[in-house]
């Protein structure tokens, strides 16, 4: 199972977590919390079907800048590296 926490200031409105609910429950084997007295949002996923890049895009969609916090797992992070220019 993988873990996420992320922090995004303003998730406390009412209109932001009923826009959120509706990008996240379409995602497939993904489960989450929102706890709108932190403003914070739980994910567990049994594999990696969203990105980091993914997930800030839902939440910079709904004008919420996402902050995540602790260790971010590998699965998560973009799958391509980049690689200096050569001179």
């Amino acid at each position: 199972m993988i873990e996420l926490e992320v922090y995004a200031r303003g998730l406390r409105d009412l209109n932001k977590i009923l826009e959120l609910d509706l990008q996240l429950e379409p995602i497939a084997g993904l489960r989450y919390k929102i706890d709108t007295n932190h403003d914070l949002v739980y994910f567990e996923f049994d594999r990696p079907t969203l990105s980091l890049r993914d997930i800030r895009a839902i939440f910079l969609k709904l004008g919420l800048e996402p902050l995540f916090i602790g260790a971010v797992p590998p699965e998560l992070r973009p799958r391509t590296k980049t690689e200096p220019l050569s001179a």
